[in-house]
């Protein structure tokens, strides 16, 4: 593998990996059903989130580079009304990151640039391209996490206790 070659499958994989424990750090404090909770009647619950990672990546690379066979039901991702326990959720999201960053390591310098194509996905010509975009793409509903997590343990914390924000001194 060439300098360059080795230089981006670490730093993808490097990413890919941040997306994992950041995904971890922000899920840890919610329960299940803080999970499936949708705070805004307009957007996703970061349950359903995580089930459109897992099938995004687990498709474009796992199915179109890796040769997994896996099946995609992409409406299914934001629709699925079984409320999966959180730790199998993580643990489907964890196996797709997995399978992506091992098939990081398995490209060539030749490899980054082979032809590449996938339903839903005309930008994306060769291999470097949608590991790219599948990064970005995560990244990008790892923010929408961030601020639904936000909300789901703001609710929480209000539902516990509504004076913890009230200053309470004694004469």
């Amino acid at each position: 593998m060439s300098d360059l070659s080795s230089t981006v499958a670490s730093a993808l994989a490097d990413h890919y990996e941040m997306i994992r424990s950041k995904v971890h750090e922000l899920v840890e404090p919610l329960s299940t059903e803080q999970l499936w909770r949708r705070p805004y009647s307009y957007g996703n619950s970061v349950g359903h989130l995580l089930l459109h990672l897992t099938g995004n990546l687990n498709y474009y690379i796992g199915a179109r580079i890796a040769a997994t066979g896996y099946v995609r039901d992409r409406d299914r991702e934001f629709t699925e009304a079984e409320q999966r326990a959180k730790e199998k959720v993580l643990a489907d999201f964890d196996r797709a990151i997995a399978m992506v960053i091992a098939n990081i390591g398995k490209q060539s310098a030749e490899d980054w640039s082979s032809a590449y194509s996938a339903e839903r996905e005309p930008e994306s010509k060769d291999r470097f391209s949608i590991l790219l975009r599948c990064a970005s793409h995560a990244y990008h509903h790892v923010g929408q996490m961030i601020y639904l997590c936000k909300e789901m343990t703001k609710t929480a914390s209000a539902t516990r206790d509504p004076f913890s924000s009230l200053s309470t001194k004694t004469a």
